[in-house]
């Protein structure tokens, strides 16, 4: 089994597929590597895709000590992975906790991506609610540690962000949910508790976000409510960001349109190699209808 060592000694699993430009998937807190397969199957006929397992999750190493997870974590082992296998550049595509994951990747390491995708971005980042998501999320935490990730998922069949999935697609949400089941319960609470409950809110960044001019998609499903401001608030103050909103869509977008997303996601792509996708013009700023 292929795995990327951290300089903390952590085994990150990864999968790659396909050649050519590379593209790196970063999965969401109820993804795992498996979560972008459709993806992995469509643009690995003309990229070099790699998809791979956050640390704590199916395939990697479960760390024990809380202080081995985290958002910094996430941002570190997404360039690990990269580094492993000696990638200079990527675009790099992340859904929700990949999102955010994704965009301080940018933040960060904006020499090492070609291009940024944030799907599902900001549930509990925003400015009002920020503090009781954080406390939900050490709650949610202890109930996993307790009645383990089975529960947890079973949970999911009912939350309105998912809601739309299951009804689509019941045989796609089932194995979504059986994928979730087998998460180490240790390794999901850990994160729960010290990526979820710990992570700052994208607002505290703004003065970095309006100096980050790399090439970003932005996708929201219109039925994501807890994604829907904080993806508008990213569209305004990242320079050289577009905006795609998909018709009664939930969350987990990837997966439950995959077509869709493949569309949206190719075309920002083919622009953005061909020095296409450029940053708003002056003019759109505060523009009046007539």
């Amino acid at each position: 089994m292929p795995h990327a060592i951290t300089p903390d000694g952590v085994k990150l699993y990864y999968e790659e597929a396909g050649s050519g430009t590379p593209i790196l998937f970063v999965h969401e807190y109820c993804g795992d590597w498996r979560s972008w397969e459709p993806q992995m199957r469509f643009f690995s006929r003309r990229h070099r895709c790699i998809t791979y397992s956050f640390r704590g999750y199916p395939g990697s190493d479960v760390p024990l000590a809380a202080d081995m997870y985290g958002q910094q974590h996430a941002v570190e082992d997404a360039k690990n992975v990269l580094d492993h296998l000696q990638i200079p550049k990527a675009h790099i595509v992340g859904l929700s906790q990949g999102a955010f994951a994704t965009a301080h990747f940018g933040r960060c390491y904006a020499d090492r991506a070609l291009s940024l995708t944030l799907a599902g971005v900001g549930s509990g980042a925003g400015r009002d609610g920020h503090e009781q998501f954080k406390k939900d999320a050490v709650t949610t935490a202890g109930l996993i540690r307790k009645d383990g990730m089975a529960r947890y998922a079973e949970s999911l069949t009912t939350n309105p962000t998912r809601s739309r999935f299951k009804l689509k697609d019941p045989r796609g949400f089932a194995e979504f949910t059986k994928h979730l089941a087998e998460h180490p319960n240790l390794g999901a609470a850990n994160t729960m508790e010290n990526y979820q409950g710990k992570r700052p809110s994208l607002y505290d960044f703004e003065k970095e976000w309006k100096t980050l001019d790399v090439p970003t998609l932005i996708i929201c499903g219109d039925e994501d409510d807890p994604c829907l401001q904080p993806s508008l608030y990213l569209k305004r103050v990242l320079p050289n960001a577009g905006l795609a909103m998909f018709a009664k869509t939930g969350h987990a977008v990837n997966i439950e349109e995959p077509d869709a997303f493949n569309r949206e996601l190719w075309n920002f792509i083919v622009m953005s190699e061909a020095g296409k996708w450029t940053g708003r013009l002056p003019v759109a700023a505060g523009a009046g209808l007539i």
